[in-house]
């Protein structure tokens, strides 16, 4: 029981710096998948994500066993860096903070206002590979304290105050625990630290973990952590290309069903849905234990879950994009290479096909003197998905020719 009284101490200490997230009931995804859906609120932490909780604990350790110890070194583009920034800033000793160079602005600036006159942020290196090595060079010169992001003990121990916390609500609010706890997957610090204080007697877990960077899925079925050869960096809260070495070994025991792979397109599905109907602003990797309930409706039926929704850090810059990629996945939006012919009237021809829920999003047109016909980009959204079936149909009637270049990233990587 040392770790869990442990784990409940560092929860104790947190409340100096934040109070408990809350967990609520969501009769919206309750009555969208027939069960009891509860969301832990880890994006309403001070920094917006649970980051928070692993950097406290492991600062406060830290300076209990050298209280002389007086600068701590991190590297992140994301989530560690705010706690980081915010936990040094609290405990009034200097943070070292790396990014790389390529860190959207937005970022910085919310470090820099968390940490304040307490922290330095260096930019270095265009990969995070390069930013990791400087950080880690600067540690060693300085004799500074390094903060893995994940993969060190005092990091899960704090990143167990979640499961706390959790315990605590549902006891207060049901008398009993969850049936199901569902938990994002980066490099493995909450699920490690959560799972290792419910132990083998608590509720079932299921794990979601982006697509494009699967990495418990694959050291699970390699029995130790791999390296990816590449990953998606949209859901940037999670794609991590290694999970941890010390986060694997709690987790190495689960079964491969437990841990579900989702789209990264399907992903903003669920934020805009969030957004939408519950006025909460989730980041991708927040939204991952909420888009994955789609995977085991069949398995939660009737059953009490919470959710983990990781982090709220969402830079409203990338909104558009989040909203064109839920559209895409829907089938709401394509794209097309339309032949025009060039001739008076065609584009009004053309016009007249369209559905009455059919709207342009976007038309380019280069007319060619020398050619009978000028090639078109054209984006459509529409309100139902097979409406591109019966627009199809009637183009193909009309003699015009759409070529759906959606799902071909050679062409539209290039051209959209």
């Amino acid at each position: 029981m040392s770790f869990q009284n442990d784990a409940r101490t560092a929860c104790e200490n947190m409340r100096e710096l934040f109070k408990r997230t809350p967990l609520h009931r969501n009769d919206h995804l309750s009555e969208k998948f027939g069960a009891d859906i509860w969301l832990k609120r880890e994006d309403t932490t001070p920094v917006r994500s649970y980051k928070i909780r692993g950097a406290f604990n492991a600062i406060s350790k830290a300076l209990a066993a050298r209280p002389d110890l007086r600068v701590f070194v991190c590297a992140s583009a994301g989530n560690h860096a705010q706690g980081v920034a915010r936990v040094c800033a609290h405990f009034g000793v200097k943070g070292v903070i790396y990014m790389p160079v390529t860190t959207p602005k937005q970022k910085v600036e919310k470090t820099r206002i968390f940490g304040g006159d307490a922290i330095e942020i260096v930019l270095e290196g265009d990969f995070f590979d390069e930013t990791l090595a400087a950080s880690q060079a600067y540690c060693a010169q300085q004799g500074a304290h390094f903060l893995s992001p994940f993969d060190d003990d005092d990091v899960i121990e704090g990143q167990a105050s979640v499961a706390v916390e959790i315990e605590k609500q549902m006891q207060a609010q049901l008398g009993r625990l969850p049936d199901m706890i569902v938990l994002p997957v980066g490099g493995g610090g909450l699920s490690a630290g959560v799972t290792r204080y419910f132990g083998a007697t608590g509720p079932a877990f299921t794990f979601a973990e982006p697509e494009g960077g699967a990495s418990l899925a694959a050291a699970v079925q390699a029995g130790e952590p791999v390296m990816l050869p590449q990953i998606d960096s949209f859901v940037d809260g999670a794609a991590v290309a290694k999970i941890g070495t010390q986060t694997f070994e709690h987790l190495r025991h689960f079964h491969p069903d437990q841990i579900r792979a989702v789209p990264e397109d399907r992903i903003c599905t669920a934020m805009i849905e969030i957004l939408n109907i519950e006025g909460i602003v989730l980041e991708p990797a927040g939204a991952l234990s909420v888009d994955v309930l789609k995977d085991i409706q069949d398995q939660i039926k009737g059953k009490t879950v919470v959710c983990v929704t990781s982090g709220g850090n969402f830079d409203f810059e990338r909104l558009p994009e989040v909203k064109e990629r839920a559209q895409q996945f829907l089938g709401l939006k394509k794209y097309f290479m339309l032949r025009l012919p060039q001739r008076p009237g065609a584009l009004k021809d053309f016009l007249g096909l369209l559905g009455p829920d059919d709207d342009i999003a976007r038309f380019e047109y280069m007319k060619k003197s020398a050619r009978n016909f000028g090639t078109v980009l054209i984006g459509i959204e529409t309100t139902r998905e097979e409406n591109f079936a019966k627009l199809q149909e009637r183009m193909t009637l009309g003699g015009f020719t759409l070529q759906d270049i959606t799902g071909d990233p050679a062409i539209s990587d290039l051209v959209i």
